[in-house]
């Protein structure tokens, strides 16, 4: 998919990724980049940078998520790019409290669901469009330190796979982020945890990345190449991997 001409909207645009995809994403040529966030002074900032419209919007909201598609099909066009990129971070593991288990839950994965589940029949009808979910590399391979985000960053993963498996034939493509550690207000105070390994990288990079898969549409989006080789260490030998992963542990401490 070329950008250029595009209604696009951004979740989590505030700053951080969506921030410098709805930035890149307008360099593109996009007609409207559309900017959502909870931080709605935020959002209106980046909106005002690229010459877009923004909404105060809580991803964790069915309602909300609903109302931010019909209200920019209605007043800006049909949407051709959605990227679901808000989330959110909870550390700890089993013993995190219930209440954080559900709040992460509904951000980082029925996000996700909700914009599939009001957009995909409008696409489908008009011949096509794209998703672009964020997950991460804790997605693909876990996060030490943070059970609830590893373990939503994987159900997120496996949706985009299942978006991609059962509308691609309708013309809707799809694609998922899975960074490791990105420079953002989530990764402040982290600079030196276990997802750094590999270096953190500027949220520009991460939205360069994501320009050329969506052209290339093809689904994951690894801006930290690293992470296609741990793949496969996990999969060639899951035992050996899971031991690796038990080293990192001690050796953080648990911290991220």
């Amino acid at each position: 998919m070329e950008l250029k001409d595009k209604i696009i909207v951004v979740t989590g645009a505030a700053g951080g990724i969506g921030k410098a995809m709805a930035i890149r994403f307008a360099a593109e040529g996009a007609k409207c980049v559309v900017c959502a966030d909870l931080d709605g002074d935020g959002a209106e900032a980046t909106a005002k940078e690229i010459g877009g419209v923004s909404f105060k919007v809580n991803v964790g909201n069915e309602d909300e998520i609903k109302a931010l598609i019909d209200t920019t099909e209605a007043e800006q066009g049909p949407i051709d790019l959605f990227c679901s990129n808000a989330g959110i971070l909870v550390a700890g593991g089993v013993e995190a409290s219930n209440d954080d288990w559900q709040k992460i839950w509904d951000i980082n994965v029925m996000s996700h669901v909700w914009a599939a589940r009001h957009l995909v029949p409008l696409m489908s009808k008009r011949g096509g469009g794209y998703l672009l979910n964020t997950a991460s590399a804790a997605g693909l391979l876990n996060q030490v330190g943070a059970a609830p985000y590893g373990v939503t960053k994987h159900a997120a993963v496996g949706l985009a796979e299942w978006l991609a498996l059962t509308y691609n034939d309708q013309g809707i493509k799809v694609s998922v982020l899975c960074p490791q550690a990105v420079r953002s207000a989530m990764t402040a105070g982290h600079e030196d945890g276990v997802a750094s390994l590999n270096g953190m990288l500027e949220p520009e990079v991460v939205a360069d990345a994501c320009v050329k898969t969506i052209n290339d549409e093809t689904f994951l989006v690894l801006p930290h190449p690293e992470v296609l080789d741990y793949m496969r260490n996990k999969s060639d030998n899951y035992d050996k991997w899971i031991g690796g992963m038990r080293k990192l542990n001690r050796i953080y401490g648990g911290a991220i």
